[in-house]
């Protein structure tokens, strides 16, 4: 095969699986990981991939941009309904605790919280914040500091001071990208900081996350796989992704 007919090839098979491993094409083609790398170098320049640590991911995977949440709100809704309604589950027992972060599938599994279920719910969103509140029997903890209008979540050292000294049961976490190599990513450091203290501070962590995010990578790692124990998505998840999670010893659930 020549260089140009295996280069095509490749781009094709980061394509279809996201993430690949110079290891695993380097088996694949049966050449050595040098010439990988330099395929690889190669159809970086190109703009056809990026170049990632041990391997490469679509180009389209890697991104800084950040859409809002009224954007967001509306993408994949579907999906994120089956999701929230999955995660219901994973609830802590009555009279538990809970932090859930900002996202707007957790805002809706916070909309389908029980009216009559004893809960202690921290969060730094305000949308969900503003739900948890009309429940009486919910006890509401909001975190402080700067609300980015992004995603309308408080971020910075006041949130980050009051995670330092909470412990609870269950972490409800969204996130924009997750991948085996890369973990759980999103594009700003400020928010990735608030969702790393959020998985220290639960005894369990829950993500919540539609399969368009699965394979996928961000600016800014807040979390490796292995410091979650489940991830709620929807069936559109590919077989090799959904493998890859499970390996690593991930509680995948189809919603």
């Amino acid at each position: 095969m020549y260089a140009e007919e295996r280069q095509h090839s490749i781009a094709e098979l980061i394509s279809t699986h996201g993430r690949v491993s110079v290891n695993d094409l380097s088996a694949t083609y049966g050449v050595t990981t040098e010439t990988v790398r330099r395929d690889l170098a190669t159809l970086d320049r190109m703009g056809v991939v990026r170049r990632v640590h041990g391997g490469a991911v679509p180009a389209s995977a890697l991104t800084t941009l950040e859409p809002g949440v009224s954007e967001r709100e509306f993408t994949r809704a579907e999906q994120k309904d089956a999701i929230a309604a999955a995660a219901l589950s994973f609830l802590p027992p009555v009279g538990g605790s809970a932090v859930f972060d900002a996202g707007t599938t957790t805002g809706r599994l916070a909309g389908l919280l029980p009216h009559d279920r004893e809960l202690t719910l921290v969060t730094n969103s305000v949308p969900i914040a503003a739900r948890a509140a009309t429940m009486p029997s919910v006890s509401l903890r909001l975190l402080g500091g700067r609300v980015r209008g992004t995603t309308q979540a408080a971020v910075g050292d006041e949130a980050l001071s009051a995670l330092e000294w909470l412990r609870v049961d269950v972490a409800f976490i969204g996130t924009n990208a997750i991948s085996v190599g890369h973990g759980l990513s999103t594009p700003d450091s400020d928010e990735a900081a608030v969702k790393r203290a959020m998985v220290e501070a639960a005894n369990h962590v829950v993500v919540l996350a539609d399969s368009s995010k699965i394979g996928r990578e961000h600016l800014v790692s807040f979390a490796r796989v292995g410091s979650i124990d489940v991830i709620v998505t929807d069936s559109d998840i590919s077989t090799n992704d959904r493998k890859k999670l499970s390996d690593k010893g991930i509680e995948v659930v189809i919603a």
